[in-house]
C-alpha cells in the first residue's frame, strides 16, 4: 500500500476497532485541514465509520461492517 491516505485509513480503523470512541476524541485525533490527507472524510465517504448519538452518552464513532471488511482485506499484521 503506497498511498498515504489508504495507510492512514487503516490506522484510523484499527484505532477505532476495539471499541467506539467519543466523537470529540476522534475529531481531535483525525480531522485535518490538509487537502492531501482527507482520512476522516474519506473514511466517512466510503462508509467505513459510523457516528451514533445517544442521549445519555453523546456522540460516538465506531467501525462499520464495511470498515471491518476493509480491515480484514487490507490488514498486513495478523490479529491474535
Amino acid at each position: 500500500m503506497t498511498d498515504p491516505v489508504e495507510a492512514l485509513i487503516l490506522d484510523l480503523l484499527e484505532w477505532l476497532e476495539p471499541a467506539p470512541r467519543p466523537y470529540a476524541e476522534v475529531m481531535e485525533a483525525w480531522r485535518t485541514s490538509c487537502p492531501r490527507l482527507p482520512v476522516w472524510e474519506e473514511s466517512n465517504d466510503r462508509g467505513f465509520v459510523v457516528r451514533e448519538v445517544t442521549t445519555d452518552r453523546g456522540a460516538f464513532v465506531s467501525v462499520s461492517a464495511a470498515g471491518r471488511a476493509y480491515l480484514r482485506q487490507h490488514r498486513t499484521v495478523a490479529v491474535l
